[in-house]
């Protein structure tokens, strides 16, 4: 089997040239991170929306609503988009709407996929465990920034690749898989510090939202895999 990691949903027709593969969707900051935060917090749904007007229309049926545009939360929103803003007090047993600048939009794209599952650094040996369990080729979805390359994406791509790599199960399928091989090679040792040269530290940053970042890049904090379900238009747990 194969993995690929597709560093921009704008490059992704180019490798789904058929829907037998398990899209793997990460926005480490912080649309997937938050995701799997609300379900750690027992959201008991999640749809994911691409437009602020379908969130808007939810929000005018009563639904609880999360939705973030260039890093600040919008204002007829329940919740931004911080893994801390979904308590369980807030979302346990809840259908939530979510829209952010990057994640939702590429789970739109990859939504015909075999299976499409939500990924982060907070639930990725849960997500090595799905992919060796299905047996199917992988594609990692890097959401990027406005269909532009990123870091901290790019960067999972290469600890989910590595991590599939060693267990046997998985080859290398490109020379994207190899730079994000690379960079995660380098960024290892620390990876905070690999972090701090990204365009979206400095977003976040300067909108006094980094106090999400270090929750964004600890490795296994939950053990979930949210799954989307094409019928239903739904995130929910396996």
């Amino acid at each position: 089997m194969k993995v690929e990691v597709c560093f921009s949903p704008a490059l992704y027709p180019y490798y789904a040239e058929n829907n037998d593969k398990i899209v793997i969707v990460v926005d480490i900051f912080r649309a997937s991170t938050t995701m799997c935060a609300a379900f750690q917090n027992g959201v008991k749904s999640i749809i994911p929306v691409a437009s602020i007007e379908e969130a808007q229309a939810y929000k005018a049926k009563g639904y609880l609503v999360g939705a973030e545009r260039n890093v600040k939360r919008c204002g007829f929103a329940d919740f931004g988009n911080s893994p801390f803003d979904y308590t369980a007090e807030k979302v346990k047993d809840k259908d939530v709407v979510f829209t952010t600048t990057n994640g939702t939009q590429a789970i739109n794209i990859a939504a015909d996929c075999y299976s499409l599952a939500v990924g982060a650094f907070s639930n990725i040996n849960a997500i090595v465990d799905f992919c060796i369990e299905k047996q199917k080729d992988v594609i990692v979805l890097c959401a990027g920034w406005n269909n532009r390359f990123n870091l901290e994406d790019s960067l999972y791509g290469g600890a989910l690749a590595e991590l599939l790599i060693k267990k046997g199960s998985y080859l290398s399928a490109s020379d994207a898989t190899q730079v994000a091989l690379s960079m995660w090679k380098e960024a290892k040792p620390d990876i905070r510090a690999y972090i701090n040269k990204s365009e979206h530290i400095k977003r976040l940053e300067a909108n006094n939202l980094q106090d999400s970042v270090d929750y964004c890049l600890t490795l296994d904090t939950v053990n979930l895999v949210p799954i989307y379900n094409k019928e239903t238009k739904k995130l929910t747990l396996i």
